[in-house]
């Protein structure tokens, strides 16, 4: 590492104010601080000192991640294999599905990080830091099949229109990675509500054994096939169809405790999400009239896209609410209205990703009102103080 510090030292003159490649500035910036902590410090006025910068905080977020990405590699190919009648070894298994992820992930970042890289040089600041982990979350939430250029499109949509339009990281209203993937439920649903997609080469139609159909838990309890649903087991281990990173929720709450050991991610939403969630469960279970509302409360939330989303999603910094008090009522919210989309909207089972957005456009109004709630409380106790 000392050789590479050493390296970039040596040519970095040539990337600064008056140097041949000026231009790159940014660019060059962009690997410096992602390979290295800036050397940059503060002079004067008051600051606090912390090595843990953005770069660094989306660092973390991408471990938590990683035990979701890999044991959804390792659930693509096992679905594979169950749906051809095959027995694979472990790393057999593995490998399938890596080789399937894996042109997602180069895709997203490919796109993106070219996106966000001409931004930066067009407007000439530094590259912003928060596709490290968009571009991870976009292939987690998509269909292993999905099309390669249709996962371009959908990236090229999420940077531009949720984010650079608002002025780049941190501005965005919208969490970037669910409009990739809203984006491409309304422009291309039968590659996102369909029930073949979430199974790789299923779509072919090539050696699939009889009576496997790849359908996803939430498909069938939206067409009350509840008797053939997984177990509760299954699906809390991750061992159905979905998207590639949603579907263990023992790999995504180990992804939560990370972010909250770490002091990344927002415990207090992810708690409000869950419980909104269960809390809408058990009023459909009380006027149950169909047999997806009878479904037990707490299995919703084993369900789908639900613990990846209430993790990962509901507490993005930027497009979730920013006040404590505002923080359980906008994940509360979340989990609630994910329900009530899943359930009562028979066109769409999977809530979670409307829910979300919806909640995004809300977040900055309550903030506002749980501030000004707070300007009241004050303003009364300072009467009284001066009453007395």
């Amino acid at each position: 590492m000392k050789a590479l510090r050493n390296y970039l030292n040596k040519i970095k003159p040539h990337f600064q104010k008056g140097g041949r490649f000026e231009m790159f500035h940014s660019t060059f910036d962009a690997f410096e601080t992602f390979l290295f902590v800036p050397d940059t410090v503060t002079t004067k006025g008051s600051h606090i000192r912390d090595s843990l910068d953005l770069k660094r905080t989306m660092s973390i977020v991408i471990i938590a991640l990683m035990p979701a990405m890999l044991f959804g590699m390792w659930n693509v190919g096992y679905q594979h294999a169950l749906s051809i009648g095959a027995t694979w070894s472990f790393w057999q298994t593995f490998w399938y599905g890596f080789i399937k992820v894996l042109p997602l992930i180069v895709v997203s970042y490919g796109v993106g990080l070219s996106i966000e890289f001409a931004f930066a040089q067009f407007r000439g600041h530094e590259v912003n830091e928060g596709f490290l982990v968009s571009g991870l979350l976009i292939p987690l939430i998509m269909p292993v099949d999905v099309p390669l250029w249709m996962l371009a499109i959908a990236v090229a949509f999420a940077v531009v229109i949720g984010k650079e339009v608002f002025g780049g990281t941190g501005y965005n209203v919208f969490n970037p990675a669910l409009l990739a993937r809203a984006f491409l439920f309304f422009a291309y649903p039968s590659h996102m509500s369909g029930d073949k997609v979430w199974i790789a080469g299923l779509t072919k139609g090539q050696g699939v054994i009889d009576g496997f159909s790849g359908a996803t838990p939430l498909a069938k309890a939206a067409a009350y096939q509840i008797d053939q649903m997984p177990s509760a087991y299954d699906m809390f281990m991750g061992f159905i169809p979905g998207s590639v990173g949603e579907t263990s929720t023992l790999a995504i709450l180990i992804g939560a405790a990370i972010l909250v050991i770490t002091g990344i991610g927002s415990w207090k939403i992810m708690v409000s999400v869950f419980g909104g969630g269960l809390v809408a469960g058990l009023l459909f279970n009380t006027f149950a009239v169909n047999p997806y509302m009878e479904i037990p409360a707490w299995q919703h939330l084993i369900m789908g896209g639900f613990a990846f989303g209430a993790v990962f999603m509901a507490t993005d910094p930027v497009s979730a609410s920013q006040t404590e008090k505002g923080k359980w009522i906008y994940g509360f919210l979340v989990g609630f209205m994910a329900l009530l989309v899943r359930v009562l909207n028979p066109a769409y089972p999977e809530g979670m990703m409307l829910s979300i957005l919806l909640m995004n456009a809300f977040a900055p109004l309550i903030d506002y009102y749980v501030v000004e709630a707070n300007i009241r409380r004050r303003m009364k106790r300072a009467k009284k103080v001066a009453n007395v």
